[in-house]
């Protein structure tokens, strides 16, 4: 067998010849031309005539061990009638990339797998290098159709950097992944998503889980009136814990104003058993619940209005909790704690949202769980510097994208 074929079959690219090796201080290069004679359209893929060529590249294959492979070509430009004068296509790499196609999978699958850094490491490659490879294969690979068929979809926002830059994310409730990512989260941000969607596919839409956000509200409202929304539970409950522990902050204030410094350390201490549920409490938390019982009535007052609260979220039949969410709005006016009668109002305008909780049980838990790993992601990265980087990480590890790695098959030895 020659040498040629034995390197054609180990660099494992088809549609390719190998017509020389030879090794150089940067590795092994291995001189490779096409294996079809007329050149072909980058972007269409016809054959067509030869218009000329271009200086001679190089593309960096997968290595052997801590020898690095280049792949050498001179390209010809080809002269398409459709798509104009451009450089031809290659079999073993992307349009405009200098990597081949099976290094940029293998960068990609470790992208989704670790951080950047440590990919930079294994591969021998920059920093941006790996993010101008995640954005080739999202571009490529991202399903063109992830919009159709949506019918019930999740709205939220993340912080993809420090001062409050952000990202809107939807989610498909049925098929688990990011369909959509804008930058910001105003109203205009959320807008531009039904933009894209289009009326035809807005008009399938059957429930849209979503917080109290006025301007989400709003545009969901006015682009999916159909559309029965539905209101996440985590942010109900996290209204809640808010309004207590604003309560809490204030009647600290008081003690420290009356320069009462025992009963404001003593308060400042219960925290977190008043944000906790009664079935996390241990036993040092739950004395404390109990002396505020005695020592404070309206900041304990305000801790079984959060309990209610939630058990109220808990029920499953949508007329039992009209009735209690009622009662609960009455109790809560009636209690003259601020933060409580505040959220009271808000429920009270939400309540068709709410109860659409307990009707469908639909929240934005798949969505914050994507959060939570869309954070790791900016975590691992320490921060990205654009929206448009962060997106394209985003959707190529929470996106549905599947890459299968060019890595050997296991043999099944020990």
């Amino acid at each position: 067998m020659r040498v040629t074929t034995v390197f054609r079959r180990l660099l494992g690219v088809t549609g390719m010849l190998v017509t020389g090796v030879r090794f150089e201080d940067e590795g092994l290069v291995v001189a490779v031309e096409p294996r079809w004679r007329r050149p072909r359209c980058p972007r269409c893929g016809r054959s067509c005539s030869a218009y000329d060529s271009v200086e001679l590249r190089r593309w960096r294959h997968l290595g052997h061990g801590r020898t690095p492979f280049w792949l050498e070509y001179t390209p010809r430009r080809s002269d398409c009638e459709r798509c104009g004068v451009l450089v031809e296509k290659v079999p073993w790499a992307r349009p405009g990339s200098r990597f081949t196609t099976d290094f940029e999978e293998l960068a990609a699958y470790l992208a989704q797998k670790m951080d950047r850094t440590a990919v930079t490491k294994l591969l021998g490659i920059a920093w941006r290098t790996v993010g101008a490879i995640v954005e080739r294969i999202v571009e490529e690979r991202l399903d063109p159709e992830r919009l159709e068929g949506l019918l019930i979809i999740g709205i939220d926002e993340i912080s993809y950097r420090r001062h409050h830059h952000y990202l809107t994310l939807v989610l498909d409730h049925l098929k688990r992944r990011v369909v959509w990512a804008g930058k910001g989260k105003k109203a205009e941000t959320l807008a531009s998503f039904f933009d894209e969607l289009g009326p035809e596919r807005t008009a399938q839409l059957t429930h849209v889980t979503l917080d109290l956000s006025a301007g989400f509200n709003q545009v969901v409202d006015e682009r999916a009136p159909q559309a029965t929304k539905v209101f996440d539970r985590f942010h109900i409950q996290r209204l809640a814990s808010d309004a207590i522990d604003q309560l809490r902050r204030a009647e600290v204030f008081r003690a420290n104003e009356r320069e009462d410094t025992e009963v404001a350390r003593a308060l400042k201490r219960t925290r977190w058993a008043l944000l906790k549920s009664p079935w996390n409490l241990n036993a040092v938390e739950n004395e404390k619940l109990d002396g505020l019982q005695r020592a404070n009535r309206g900041l304990f007052r305000g801790y079984l209005l959060k309990e209610s609260l939630a058990a109220i979220l808990d029920l499953k039949q949508v007329g039992r909790a009209r009735q209690r969410l009622d009662g609960w709005f009455s109790w809560a006016s009636r209690s003259k704690l601020k933060p409580f009668v505040k959220l009271a109002r808000t429920l009270r305008r939400h309540l068709e949202g709410v109860l659409a909780y307990v009707a469908t049980g639909l929240s934005n838990g798949p969505l914050e769980g994507l959060n939570n790993k869309a954070r790791l992601i900016a975590r691992r990265a320490f921060g990205f510097h654009s929206a448009q980087a962060f997106t394209s990480m985003l959707m190529l590890c929470c996106g549905g994208i599947t890459l299968d790695p060019p890595l050997p098959a296991p043999t099944g030895t020990s």
